[in-house]
């Protein structure tokens, strides 16, 4: 087989796995503009491979990925420590497919990115390999250099971590949306009671401005001082703005307009009607992926 045929064939099967090796990588480091650097490197590492000595052409992308993925996220870690502000995942516009697929729509919800932001390197990696894609622990094992013994425990103590702060109960779109829907017609009617209402009395808001435009440097806490937050921003502010529905990260989200400008992306968690916990994402960088979809898959 010549060299360039050789390319050309790992090139096919690379590209056939493309979604969910981005995926990967996406869920390893909640950023998508370091997954595709990811799998670039994944790429040209793969174009090297022995074709005919590989049995599982996907498990053995799929190790690369994570393995890449995991020395990218150690790079990241220290970037993150000097961030202004709270960092939040990359949103990403995603498929009517990804909302579908029950999942895929939790495993990238903006609640359940952040939680996996708390764990070490090795137990996100672990804990979205085997979890998410619902990898073999000897496959994981042999990923990041552990006994299958040493993983089920790492597995295991991820997912009682991730559980604890995201407890596993599912919220149908209609729900979010819903809540999404109140929010918005409290805010626009300048009804605070209104306001109060959608908001549960625990919610926490985080922003995430990178520096670049304005947001809140630390998380804040209860319905009142949201309510006040969102309340006193409208009033401040003097161009048109605009709340339009919008599916980020398989969930139905909003897409705030300044003067017809995208300005931030607002997801949020829902629970029991309420909306728990708002993410908004204002720094310029993260907010690329809104302007097409990005395909995501489990296999």
């Amino acid at each position: 087989m010549s060299d360039d045929h050789a390319v050309d064939q790992a090139t096919e099967i690379f590209v056939a796995h493309r979604n969910l090796l981005f995926t990967v990588a996406y869920e390893m480091l909640g950023s998508a503009a370091d997954a595709e650097d990811v799998l670039q490197e994944t790429w040209l590492r793969w174009i090297k491979v022995d074709l005919e000595q590989v049995r599982d052409q996907r498990a053995y992308l799929v190790r690369i990925t994570t393995r890449q993925a995991l020395n990218r996220l150690r790079t990241m870690n220290r970037r993150k420590e000097s961030y202004l502000g709270p960092w939040l995942p990359e949103p990403l516009l995603t498929a009517p497919d990804v909302a579908q697929d029950t999942e895929l729509a939790e495993s990238v919800s903006m609640a359940v990115m952040l939680v996996l932001e708390t764990l070490s390197p090795t137990e996100r990696a672990v804990f979205v390999l085997r979890e998410v894609f619902d990898v073999s622990y000897d496959e994981i094992a042999t990923t990041v250099d552990k006994t299958p013994a040493a993983v089920r425990q790492i597995a295991h103590r991820a997912r009682r971590h991730v559980d604890a702060r995201h407890p596993r109960k599912v919220v149908s779109q209609s729900q979010t949306r819903a809540a999404l829907e109140s929010f918005v017609h409290a805010l626009e009617s300048g009804d605070p009671q209104a306001l109060l209402d959608v908001l549960a009395p625990e919610v926490v808001y985080m922003g995430d401005g990178g520096g670049v435009k304005h947001a809140a440097l630390r998380p804040i806490l209860g319905a009142d001082k949201v309510s006040r937050l969102f309340a006193g921003g409208l009033g401040k502010n003097t161009v048109p703005i605009t709340f339009s529905p919008i599916a980020v990260n398989g969930s139905p989200a909003l897409a705030i307009h300044l003067d017809g400008e995208l300005d931030a992306i607002f997801a949020a968690r829902v629970e029991d009607g309420r909306i728990t916990g708002i993410y908004v994402v204002r720094n310029p960088e993260k907010l690329s992926r809104i302007a097409s979809e990005t395909p995501l898959a489990l296999r």
